[in-house]
């Protein structure tokens, strides 16, 4: 697919794919057969946004610094987090409904945080130091938080305590050549990440090594697991002119694919 301004947050559910679609503040849905659907929308000026699902299905957008949940048609507020930072960036959702969700400030240069809303609505800080956090994978079994860092060329890693509390923070893979956007995980615990700069998607085992790499001709903004086997690779991209072009009419944003041999797991 192409025509899009900037996908982010790809998501496989229901299956589909899914993104957020930056610039027009779309959230899409995309079929087999390259059908897409507009699901909901936010203002197009509110960049960044992203999107996952709560254990019993319900969409939440997280947009600006208000999580939202869908209800019918509409996006309504769930919860509040003005005051934990200036905007938010990435969300995922652990199996006991945990939404975990990463910020930071109008000054890019200061670390941002991450927040944890659980199922009562009650927002936290569990995190901080955080230097410029993108995507966020849980692993399968609830245990572990990975973060992307894409300021530091690193993924950093946290243990999960029930409650959303984070604890035993560490660098699961240092990257000197990367810079981590969106993430997913596979069934062999290995990430893939998106980057921009490098404009590629790279699938990194616990402690740096690198597997395999996918060059593409744009930015990677994001990349997602999923299909019918969970081993298409969906990678988002568009052409980074900087954030000062974020709200631009040009349209060069792609969804590509690869077939890859180990399938998805863990979430979003």
């Amino acid at each position: 697919m192409d025509g899009l301004a900037y996908g982010e947050s790809a998501r496989w559910h229901d299956g589909r794919l899914w993104l957020a679609n930056w610039g027009t503040g779309e959230v899409l849905a995309i079929g087999g057969d390259g059908e897409r659907e507009v699901v909901v929308t936010v203002p197009p000026e509110t960049i960044p946004f992203s999107i996952d699902w709560t254990p019993d299905g319900t969409l939440l957008v997280i947009a600006d610094a208000t999580l939202l949940r869908q209800s019918g048609d509409e996006l309504v507020p769930y919860a509040d987090l003005s005051g934990l930072a200036d905007l938010f960036n990435e969300i995922v959702v652990d199996s006991r409904g945990n939404v975990f969700v990463n910020g930071g400030w109008y000054d890019f240069g200061k670390p941002g945080v991450v927040v944890v809303v659980t199922p009562d609505g009650k927002a936290r800080p569990v995190a901080d130091g955080i230097r410029f956090g993108n995507g966020m994978a849980i692993t399968a079994d609830d245990s572990t938080l990975i973060v992307a860092e894409s300021h530091a060329c690193r993924l950093a890693a946290f243990d999960i305590a029930s409650d959303g509390s984070l604890a035993n923070r560490r660098v699961w893979a240092d990257l000197p050549d990367g810079h981590p956007d969106g993430i997913c995980l596979d069934a062999e615990g290995a990430v893939w990440y998106a980057d921009v700069p490098a404009q590629r998607c790279v699938r990194v085992r616990e402690g740096g090594e690198v597997l395999e790499t996918v060059d593409l001709d744009r930015g990677a903004f994001s990349c997602m697991l999923g299909g019918r086997d969970g081993t298409t690779l969906y990678m988002l991209s568009a052409q980074w002119r900087g954030f000062e072009h974020m709200l631009s009419p040009d349209r060069t944003g792609l969804v590509s694919t690869v077939e890859v041999s180990v399938p998805h797991a863990g979430r979003p």
